[in-house]
């Protein structure tokens, strides 16, 4: 192996990249120079090479052991099986492992021969870790510390964990070692509390570019929840690797028993399940395609997949963040992929009701809110989707030609007058010695629907009964959807009656303009029809010989990650098979050209490589 600390040469010689991508050399070089740094990079971005390159650079120059605090299991051991496959000398310490198993990788950390160990915050900040580490720092040996989700740090992020918060230690402990803190998602509030719990003040930040430009983002009016998604997975991802988020355990069941009757290959996973269940379904998830993974957000941290062609959410996320950071696991390799949510007014009855039913302070529940009114903004977005998400990050863009808005941008209408007639509805109600309602009651008196409960209460004797028989109950329910939302209106208690807030008078003075969007029914797009869709073609144009070379090499990564017992990507992504594929390299330097392709692999997997190639049309 080349002994240049380089990390251009690192890049090359270890990963079989011939550059770096975006501002990746600017942190890496930073970083392998002892400087700290707070990393803010997009899902599939290549946040790992930016401890990884660094860690290695370290080592080489004067050996020791990089500390990377994962929160995941699964994370840790995708990660170790793809550096050991590269040649790096990699560790993780887990649950998962025996008393033999730990003791020999706290050897090998202690001799200093490891260069990257794995392991979660809890088990970092024991006394006998830190014990270990207080005798690696005396011997020069400690390198870097590696901090991964770090927005599990603040109670502003959406997935916070309270054992983050012991991480300052880190700082006080050995202010000496490099640190970098790396996450995917954070608002400035959430970047401000990750700087001052983990003491980063002095730390250099790094934000790239949120953008996903292989993400299409769509967002639809939820009428039949599963029938919606049964035929956007049917039209469009049949066959191809996905998540369904769903907001319950029931409903996780539900859905995934309902998808399989349908035809539809897919498992449950929530944290209700057993540790062994999770694990053979998400192991599964990784190692098998077109398997469809249908979750709470219990699933999805440090999932690496790179193939998942689609993120779909059948209930709304508590904000943007956590929608970026789910749909963040479509697409990781570069190749098209759908961020896909049906979204409607129980999805925000629901939302802020369990802000508001939760146990936590007032500043806590604004922020929420805050956070919930921004996503609330996105669904009812008339513009381009992108440009709004891009926004909440602090990042300008121009519209994208790639999200449902641009594509087929919606038909508006001008919705005041009928908001104001939803307000009157609730009002007179109120008249009625302060009877409540729900949506569903004061559609049926606003359309003149005479149903057994508007004659049990006479309510067609109210002056607002018919007055809006001109639109359909999707209209009205758009309608309610954006008062809401907006925070002209709110609902209370077990049955989501609704009430009128400070606010509604605003939109009954005619101070306040809503336009709708309208939906009409449109045709739903199909493979054929979606430009440059073609999720089951390799990543790169093939002909005839070269989709036969590309299937063989395929078969025969399959058989090596069966043998390693790793999912097939960490051996070589499908991006590097179908290169191989493509340019067809007859010799071993050729070979080592193909990006993906390290020197370590090229040892191990060359020869048989153009064994493979070669008898591919034989």
């Amino acid at each position: 192996m080349n002994d240049s600390h380089s990390p251009r040469d690192i890049l090359r010689d270890v990963f079989g990249y011939s550059a770096f991508r975006g501002e990746q050399e600017q942190i890496v070089s930073h970083v392998a120079g002892g400087g700290d740094a707070l990393v803010l990079m997009p899902t599939g971005g290549g946040k790992s090479l930016c401890y990884q390159v660094p860690a290695i650079a370290r080592h080489r120059a004067q050996r020791g052991v990089a500390v990377v605090v994962s929160p995941l299991i699964a994370l840790m051991h995708d990660q170790v099986g793809a550096l050991e496959e590269a040649g790096v000398h990699a560790a993780f310490l887990n649950s998962t492992l025996s008393f033999e198993e730990t003791q020999h990788v706290e050897r090998e950390m202690m001799s200093g021969r490891l260069v990257l160990l794995y392991a979660a915050p809890e088990r970092i900040t024991t006394p006998r870790f830190l014990a270990q580490l207080d005798s690696l720092q005396e011997r020069g040996l400690l390198s870097l510390f590696a901090i991964d989700e770090a927005h599990c740090v603040s109670q502003w992020g959406h997935d916070f964990r309270e054992e983050y918060l012991a991480l300052n230690v880190l700082h006080e402990r050995y202010p000496g070692v490099p640190r970098v803190a790396l996450t995917a998602t954070a608002d400035d509030l959430t970047r401000a509390d990750i700087i001052e719990r983990l003491q980063l003040e002095d730390a250099k930040v790094f934000i790239s570019s949120f953008d996903r430009p292989n993400i299409r983002y769509s967002i639809i009016e939820k009428k039949e929840a599963r029938s919606q998604l049964l035929r956007f997975i049917q039209d469009e991802h049949e066959g191809d690797a996905g998540v369904v988020y769903c907001q319950s355990r029931k409903k996780v069941e539900e859905t995934a028993d309902w998808l399989v009757s349908e035809g539809i290959k897919a498992l449950p996973y929530h944290a209700g399940l057993s540790a062994d269940v999770r694990k053979r379904h998400q192991d599964r998830f990784l190692r098998e395609e077109g398997l469809v993974m249908v979750a709470t957000i219990a699933f999805g941290m440090g999932i690496d997949k790179p193939d998942v062609r689609f993120v779909a959410h059948l209930d709304l996320p508590k904000n943007i963040e956590s929608y970026y950071q789910e749909t963040g696991r479509a697409g990781r390799d570069g190749m098209p992929a759908d961020a896909w949510m049906v979204y409607g007014l129980a999805d925000v009855v629901n939302q802020r009701r369990m802000i508001d039913e939760s146990p936590a302070g007032d500043d806590f529940k604004r922020g929420q809110i805050g956070k919930l009114d921004a996503l609330l903004a996105l669904a009812e977005a008339h513009d381009c989707r992108r440009v709004r998400l891009l926004g909440y990050f602090g990042e300008n863009s121009q519209p994208c030609g790639n999200c449902d808005n641009c594509l087929n941008p919606p038909q508006t209408w001008d919705a005041s007058e009928a908001a104001r007639k939803v307000l009157s509805g609730v009002y007179r109600f109120h008249q009625r010695g302060g009877q409540r309602f729900g949506a569903g009651h004061l559609i049926d008196v606003l359309r003149g629907k005479a149903s057994d409960k508007v004659q049990q209460y006479k309510h067609e004797t109210l002056s607002t009964f018919g007055i809006g028989a001109d639109l359909s109950e999707v209209q009205w329910r758009g309608v309610l959807r954006q008062l809401i939302a907006l925070g002209h209106l709110r609902t209370e208690g077990e049955y989501n009656t609704l009430e009128l807030t400070p606010s509604s008078r605003d939109v009954l003075r005619s101070e306040v303009q809503l336009l709708l969007r309208d939906n009409p029914k449109t045709p739903g797009r199909t493979k054929a029809s979606r430009p440059g869709a073609k999720p089951k073609a390799p990543p790169v144009a093939l002909d005839v010989q070269g989709l036969e070379r590309f299937t063989a090499l395929k078969a025969w990564r399959g058989e090596v990650a069966r043998e390693h017992n790793l999912p097939a990507y960490v051996v070589f992504h499908d991006a590097t098979l179908a290169e191989m594929a493509r340019s067809h390299p007859r010799r071993l330097d050729e070979l080592a050209q193909i990006s993906g392709v390290g020197s370590k692999k090229l040892e191990a997997y060359g020869p048989e490589i153009l064994r493979v190639l070669g008898h591919a049309l034989s």
